[in-house]
């Protein structure tokens, strides 16, 4: 009983929208009937009435057709809107190349408070992102967070893997010349990330430096700030990406690669042996010993010394 109360008040409601949004043709067919009823009827009609009731009905027809070309711009102009936010969503990306990708790279360390990292050893992170992050921090007199996820060094598979990937795109490398990709190499520029970070952490008291080692092999680098996200890659004749921070893409990727932190292993960084303008051999031996991340045995004092290097005076990859 009560369920067919309902029905019968949602039929009802439904009568009365339908006639509000359509009471011009309502109007018009209510007139007609009546005059054409009445003349069925054979019923007298003053001329006038018959006169004014057509004329009724031309006003309702001609308001109906009024307020569906109304209803048409509207919809036309709500189209309109939602094939400009698609095109807008599409170029959420943006292609850069040549030297472009240098201007925006130094574009998004501009007075930024944090930087993401995700690649394989981290070269240009080390050669310019962290120091002139690092010096801008200081200049500003504010804090500064990073996120670093690099290669794991004491993975040889990953390094290996890695150094292979490297090997497919070295013959199309027009940046400095560098020594051949190895797996040995991998490992020394992965561990002179950790270093360079470990060195800055120490010189820096507003910076918070989280290090994640993957045993995923990146294909890609991705940098964000917080004005946007760049993508690059090794093959110099493929374009690289650039995607602003209010973009959906910008929001999906800061998803992405904290999902990706959360599957690395995280280096402890709150006991990091002391580290001085020049480090030893003995101070970088110690440091990473107290991260649980030892050198490999097979490491003699010039490999330290290379990683010492690699560290703290290594070369902007992207230099022409």
């Amino acid at each position: 009983m009560a369920r067919g109360a309902r029905d019968l008040g949602r039929g009802v409601e439904q009568a009365v929208a339908w006639t509000l949004r359509n009471l011009d043709g309502v109007l018009a067919m209510a007139a007609a009937l009546t005059i054409g009823t009445l003349d069925i009827l054979d019923q007298k009609i003053d001329s006038n009435i018959t006169s004014g009731a057509i004329l009724l009905v031309l006003a309702a027809l001609v308001f109906g057709t009024l307020t569906e070309r109304r209803r048409r711009v509207t919809d036309i102009r709500q189209a309109m809107s939602g094939t400009r936010h698609a095109l807008e969503d599409l170029t959420m990306v943006r292609s850069l190349s040549g030297a472009e990708l240098e201007s925006a790279l130094e574009r998004a360390r501009q007075n930024t408070d944090r930087w993401v990292f995700k690649g394989g050893t981290g070269t240009y992170l080390r050669a310019v992102t962290l120091p002139v992050c690092v010096r801008e921090a200081q200049r500003q007199r504010r804090s500064l967070t990073m996120k670093i996820d690099i290669v794991n060094p004491a993975d040889e598979q990953a390094c290996a893997a890695y150094a292979r990937f490297r090997q497919t795109f070295a013959h199309r490398m027009h940046a400095v010349p560098a020594e051949a990709w190895s797996a040995e190499r991998t490992r020394k520029e992965a561990f002179a990330t950790v270093l360079a970070a470990c060195w800055y952490r120490q010189r820096l008291d507003t910076l918070e430096v989280d290090l994640y080692l993957s045993s995923v092999v990146p294909t890609l680098r991705f940098d964000l700030s917080a004005s946007c996200l760049i993508i690059t890659q090794d093959d110099p004749q493929r374009v690289n990406l650039l995607v602003e921070r209010d973009r959906p893409l910008y929001d999906y990727y800061v998803t992405e690669l904290h999902q990706s932190r959360e599957q690395a292993v995280t280096l402890d960084l709150s006991r990091t042996a002391p580290l001085s303008e020049e480090p030893t051999v003995d101070e970088v031996l110690r440091l990473f010993d107290g991260l649980a991340l030892p050198l490999p045995v097979a490491f003699t004092d010039r490999d330290v010394g290379d990683i010492i290097d690699k560290a703290l005076h290594a070369e902007n990859p992207y230099r022409r």
